[in-house]
C-alpha cells in the first residue's frame, strides 16, 4: 500500500512555525507574552507578542491603565516578560511590574533602526525592543545589553553624592559668574570674591557690589550644604583604610558600583569602568583606540582621580611601581604617554578593590599602606 502525501497546508504550517509556536498549537495555555516597552513621562507605547506569532500593532497606555493591563494578563496565569531602555525617569516601572510577578529588564539605551530605514517613531522602537525580547527569551542572551536595577536603598545612598556633585557644579557656576562680571568691567577677578571676610574687603564700584549680592548668600548657603554632605559621606567611610585613599572617595566608588560581588572576574570589573581600550579589527588591521568610556562616569571619574592620589602617597603600589618611569615627577613621557598609564593605574586599582572588597586579598599583599 503506498502512503499518500500530507495535505500541502499542513506541510507548509510545520515549516513555518516556529519550536514555540509547534508547542502553542496543542497547549495554547502555555503562551509567552513579551512587552516592548517605550518609556515616556505621562504615558507608554507598549508592543505585545503572544507566543511565538507576530508583534500586535502598538497600544498607548497611561501610564497606571498599562501597569493595571499588565497585571491583569499575569493573572491569567500567562508568562510576562517585558523590556524597556534605560531613561532618566528610573527604575519605578521595572519594580512595579516585578511585584506583579512579571520578567522586566531594563536595557541600555541603543539605536532601534536595525534595518536603517531613518525612520523612527514609538511604535517601531517598541516592536524592535519587542523582538530583542523575543530572542532573549528563547535563550540568546546576547539579545539585550542588561542594565542591573540596583535596590531603592543603593538609589538612595548614591543620591547623597550626586545632589553633593550637583550643588558644587552650581556653586562653581554662579563663583564663575561673580569673577566674568569682574572682568567685563576692566577689575581683576578675586578667586573666592563671595567668602564673607573677602567680600567685605572688595574693591569694586557700589553697582557690582549690589549685583553680586545677590549670588552671595545662595553660594554661602550651598557651601553650608555641601559642607554637611561632605561629613556625612566621610563618617560612612570604612574604617581602616589604605593612607591617602580618600574616606568621601572610597564611599563613592563603594556606592557607584552598588555591589562588589556581582562580578565573577576582573573582565567585568574593567568593563564596568569603561577604561579598556576600544579596538577596531578587520582583517590583517588590528587598531586600538582610546578607552570605550561604556559604564559608569562617576565611577571613572573617582578612580583617575584616586590614582593620581596614589602615585603620590602609595609608591610602593604595585601599578605604580609598573608604570613608575612615565608617572614620576620630572619624567622624560609625553602627555598622552601619561594619560595611558594613569588610566591603566586607575583600571587596575578598580580590580584590586574588587579583590580586597570581596575577600580575595588584603590591601597590604597589593603595597597599599595605611
Amino acid at each position: 500500500m503506498v502512503n499518500s502525501p500530507a495535505p500541502m497546508h499542513s506541510i507548509n504550517n510545520t515549516e513555518l512555525s516556529s519550536p514555540e509556536g509547534t508547542r502553542l498549537e496543542f497547549n495554547p495555555s502555555k503562551a509567552v507574552i513579551k512587552l516592548g516597552i517605550d518609556v515616556h513621562q505621562e504615558f507608554y507605547v507598549v508592543v505585545e507578542q503572544v507566543g511565538g506569532g507576530n508583534p500586535k500593532p502598538a497600544q498607548r497606555f497611561r501610564k497606571e491603565a498599562f501597569v493595571h493591563w499588565a497585571a491583569r494578563r499575569k493573572s491569567q496565569g500567562i508568562q510576562v516578560h517585558a523590556v524597556y531602555e534605560a531613561c532618566g525617569f528610573g527604575f519605578g516601572l521595572q519594580r512595579q511590574l516585578a511585584a506583579q510577578g512579571i520578567e522586566c529588564h531594563v536595557v541600555c539605551p541603543q539605536k532601534l533602526d536595525e534595518h536603517n530605514r531613518r525612520v523612527k517613531t514609538d511604535g517601531l522602537d517598541a516592536k524592535a525592543l519587542c523582538l530583542k525580547l523575543d530572542r532573549f527569551v528563547q535563550g540568546n542572551r546576547e539579545a539585550l545589553a542588561l542594565v542591573r536595577v540596583p535596590s531603592e536603598e543603593e538609589e538612595q545612598l548614591r543620591a547623597i553624592h550626586r545632589q553633593r556633585e550637583q550643588l558644587v557644579k552650581a556653586r562653581k557656576q554662579l563663583e564663575a559668574q561673580g569673577r566674568s562680571l569682574m572682568v567685563n568691567h576692566g577689575i581683576e577677578p578675586v578667586k573666592g570674591w563671595w567668602k564673607r571676610r573677602t567680600f567685605a574687603a572688595l574693591a569694586v564700584p557700589k553697582w557690582m557690589r549690589q549685583l553680586l549680592c545677590n549670588s552671595q548668600p545662595i553660594l554661602l548657603a550651598l557651601e553650608e550644604k555641601i559642607r554637611a554632605l561632605t561629613v556625612q559621606l566621610q563618617g560612612a567611610a570604612v574604617p581602616g583604610q589604605p593612607r591617602r585613599l580618600g574616606m568621601m572617595t572610597s564611599v563613592v566608588i563603594d556606592r557607584e558600583v552598588g555591589s562588589w560581588s556581582r562580578f565573577h572576574n576582573r573582565r567585568q570589573v574593567g568593563s564596568y569602568t569603561g577604561l579598556c581600550p576600544g579596538e577596531y579589527s578587520s582583517g590583517k588591521i588590528r587598531l586600538q583606540s582610546c578607552v570605550t568610556k561604556h559604564g559608569n562616569p562617576r565611577l571613572r571619574a573617582a578612580l583617575v582621580e584616586l590614582a593620581w592620589r596614589l602615585v603620590r602617597f602609595q609608591p610602593n603600589y604595585q601599578p605604580v611601581v609598573k608604570w613608575k618611569q612615565v608617572l614620576a615627577k620630572g619624567a622624560l613621557a609625553t602627555g598622552a604617554a601619561r594619560k595611558k598609564a594613569i588610566v591603566a593605574v586607575a583600571r587596575q586599582l578598580a580590580v584590586d578593590l574588587w579583590r580586597v572588597r570581596t575577600g580575595r586579598v588584603s590591601a597590604e599583599t597589593l603595597g597599599l599602606k595605611n
